[in-house]
């Protein structure tokens, strides 16, 4: 058994904090709705939940990280579930903050709602903790007087947006290690290693191997100035290349060559679909009409392709046209599979929930075809970089070969 902190939402829609004793924290949750308590917080052991937040914390985040906004989300849902006002449950949030950062911008948002602006408003003045997505929700929740079951959806939203993210970076992490590594000992290699072995090819008469003059000649130039003024045009070019592609023109351009590219294109384009069915499905069934989640959805997608097809669908739809075959422009984006599905769903008017059916099917085959790339750049890496080093050596090795030659 342990003791547990817990603070929770009595049925008269008070909030009331004190301690359990349970098997574990599904034990407790289990006791507290027994007793008819909706759990906002549990903390294992008595006193940490503010012994934590006391200390808190020079490494704390100076902003607000999506998961706190995750957090904050889900307990105002429950909070206006319970009954609570609006103006009464953000008092309860910010109060119960758990960084400097999250309680100001609660109370940011309390404030302007106390003084008669609306919460989704109010959330709009903050563009960096609350996306263009979120605020189209809250309008639309507020607007239809469901605004705690629209919030759980945003929370729901945000849980699964972080989910994907998360798979895409796992299965990422792994290659770029090894990209890295193999960068380190090639450097290492060209820069400490081979220079050792020029002192033994400058008594030595004969001529060196092709192999071995390119390998000498590259560790030269790695340890001359010219690297280093390389080094100082690259990182100009760098910097002029990444303000070039955050423009519209530079980020289609991105959005394009990436596409084409074999294996990643095809991963790249599941990612943009999954992203945006999802979004314009939850969003819709948010109560959002389609033109203004498509215009949402337009602006927080961040594929400039994916960009560019919606805004084209969204000039089709203005004109009576259906959604599938306005979206049908882009192949590489949408197959003709998923443009049936979407249409056959939109003459049955569910729509929002056939959108997010097919996230649920692209988020598994995605993460199906990112193990399936990762377990095949894996071995593919090993043996490259076995090989840039295995040349090398031999490059290192075969003037010595040539030197008992010579010497015979």
């Amino acid at each position: 058994m342990a003791i547990f902190q817990y603070k929770a939402i009595a049925a008269g829609g008070g909030v009331t904090e004190g301690t359990i004793d349970a098997g574990g924290r599904a034990d407790a949750i289990r006791q507290l709705e027994g007793q008819g308590l909706d759990p906002l917080k549990i903390i294992e052991g008595a006193g940490k939940g503010k012994a934590r937040q006391a200390s808190g914390a020079p490494w704390q985040s100076k902003k607000v990280t999506p998961a706190m906004l995750e957090n904050f989300t889900r307990l105002l849902s429950s909070l206006l579930s319970a009954g609570l006002p609006l103006s009464r449950a953000l008092v309860i949030l910010y109060k119960e903050a758990s960084t400097p950062a999250a309680k100001e911008k609660w109370k940011e948002i309390h404030d302007l709602v106390i003084d008669g602006m609306a919460l989704n408003e109010a959330m709009a003045k903050s563009p960096e903790v609350f996306p263009k997505i979120y605020t189209a929700m809250v309008n639309a929740g507020e607007t239809g007087g469901f605004l705690d079951v629209v919030l759980n959806q945003i929370a729901d939203f945000q849980a699964r947006e972080k989910e994907l993210k998360s798979k895409v970076m796992t299965a990422l992490l792994y290659p770029v290690i090894l990209l890295v590594m193999a960068m380190g000992v090639l450097v290492f290699l060209m820069t400490f290693f081979i220079p050792r072995f020029q002192t033994l090819f400058e008594g030595f008469g004969a001529e060196l191997p092709l192999l071995t003059q390119a390998i000498v000649g590259t560790s030269n130039f790695m340890t001359s100035p010219a690297a280093i003024w390389g080094l100082v045009f690259a990182g100009v070019a760098g910097y002029a290349l990444r303000n070039w592609l955050i423009t519209d023109k530079g980020r289609r351009a991105r959005a394009q060559a990436t596409l084409k590219i074999p294996v990643i294109g095809s991963l790249v384009a599941r990612y943009a679909m999954a992203r945006f069915c999802r979004m314009l499905g939850t969003l819709l069934g948010a109560g959002v009409s389609l033109i203004s989640a498509l215009t949402v959805a337009s602006k927080a997608i961040g594929n400039q392709m994916l960009t560019d097809t919606i805004a084209d669908s969204i000039e089709g739809v203005k004109k009576g046209d259906a959604l599938g075959p306005s979206l049908g422009k882009s192949k590489e984006l949408f197959p003709s599979s998923i443009l049936e599905m979407i249409g056959v769903a939109e003459e049955s008017s569910r729509l929002d929930e056939e959108l997010v059916r097919i996230a649920d099917v692209a988020e598994i085959d995605l993460d199906r075809q990112l193990k399936t790339a990762v377990a095949l750049t894996e071995p593919l890496m090993l043996f490259f970089i076995a090989g840039f080093i295995g040349t090398i050596f031999i490059g290192m090795v075969l003037p010595i070969f040539s030197l008992q030659d010579h010497i015979k």
